[in-house]
């Protein structure tokens, strides 16, 4: 039977929901009619007809809520509603004067690190030019000889309780989310966002004086990295999902002195038979390599052979544990040449691989006595 693959559809982001918001609230007040769709332009030039799911005005100011679609994208926001109340006051001369600023729900410029100053609204630069660039052009409709004073607040009603998933408060965006977007439009299982994010930990680590960063897989090996280095401030602790390479190599650019890793057994083979993606849909272990390895390791033949013939990870581990643990530290000094050649010499390197308890199967500040 033919399996039939349907296109995954794409969605919009939280800056062009803003946008088309400003835009439906600009125009009632101006024009003074009830609009069911708000056309938004992209950066890239395109035009998306966004819904409102609901607009009101008063005598001076107008408010629009638009619901999120973050299409077949597993994104938080996805169905959040973001608004923006706007306020339009003439002015008798000069040319038009917009303001933008972040209401409930909207995170605000803790730390140092981001594209945007402490204290600002996290409502960043591209959303910003869109939103100005959406006023523009409503403002086109608008008499030519008369100017404008518009302020705009863009909100968020689940902004404070959504941002709760994410790594906001980590980054130092503390109240809400963030409005954001690069390209207007949210790709299904698109890496940027996760690139994105990771760049920001490391920017915000390094302009808090961070000279130290854990790299960590995810939440439960990153609990554990915490535990084992609780010297570490939160920032030094960045999840790099199955980003290796690329954490790596960012954090040398972004001049960090010592970088750690702390993985599971699985992340570790990966990483040591030089995966530099690590995803288990992208990524799959070679296990005759591993095989291979243990025995050079152990010299044990039936071990090897029971790890050739394992499932997974995680069953191979088992039999090592078993029978005999020097292929786990083989497979650690092997992840830490492949860091060492991203990093070079000018950087401290450690890794550690954790079993799924929290336990340490290798740590590299103990090569030398692995070696011995």
């Amino acid at each position: 039977m033919k399996r039939s693959h349907q296109r995954l559809k794409t969605g919009f982001t939280t800056g062009t929901a803003a946008t088309a918001a400003v835009k439906g609230a600009l125009f009632l007040l101006i024009q003074d009619k009830t609009i069911n769709f708000v056309p938004v332009t992209l950066p890239s030039g395109e035009t998306l007809e966004i819904r409102i799911h609901s607009l009101c005005r008063d005598k001076n100011s107008a408010e629009c809520i638009i619901k999120k679609d973050a299409g077949d994208d597993p994104d938080i926001t996805d169905k959040a509603l973001i608004g923006a109340r706007v306020w339009v006051e003439e002015k008798t001369d000069g040319s038009n004067i917009i303001s933008i600023t972040g209401g409930y729900g909207v995170g605000r410029i803790t730390k140092p690190g981001l594209e945007l100053p402490v204290g600002e609204a996290a409502i960043n630069p591209v959303p910003r030019s869109m939103i100005i660039a959406g006023v523009n052009d409503t403002l086109a409709l608008y008499p030519a000889d008369k100017s404008l004073k518009i302020d705009i607040e863009i909100f968020v009603p689940e902004g404070e309780e959504l941002a709760k998933r994410t790594l906001n408060k980590r980054l130092g965006i503390i109240g809400g989310i963030s409005i954001l977007g690069t390209t207007g439009i949210v790709k299904p299982l698109s890496h940027e966002a996760y690139k994105a994010t990771i760049l920001s930990s490391l920017s915000v680590a390094r302009a808090l004086g961070c000279e130290t960063v854990i790299l960590t897989t995810g939440r439960r090996s990153e609990k554990f990295a915490q535990g084992f280095w609780p010297q570490y401030t939160e920032e030094a602790f960045v999840q790099f999902g199955d980003y290796f390479k690329f954490s790596v190599e960012h954090a040398k650019k972004k001049g960090f002195k010592r970088i750690f890793l702390s993985v599971f057994f699985g992340k570790a083979v990966k990483i040591a038979q030089g995966f530099s993606y690590t995803h288990a849909a992208k990524t799959q272990i070679n296990m005759n390599r591993l095989a291979d390895w243990t025995f050079e390791a152990s010299q044990d033949n039936i071990l090897a052979q029971m790890i050739k013939g394992a499932n997974t990870a995680r069953e191979a581990l088992k039999y090592m544990q078993e029978k005999n643990m020097k292929p786990v530290y083989l497979i650690g000094q092997k992840m830490f040449c492949n860091i060492s050649k991203i990093t070079g010499e000018d950087v401290d390197v450690k890794n550690v691989i954790f079993d799924f308890d929290g336990s340490i199967l290798f740590d590299s500040s103990l090569l030398h006595k692995v070696d011995s």
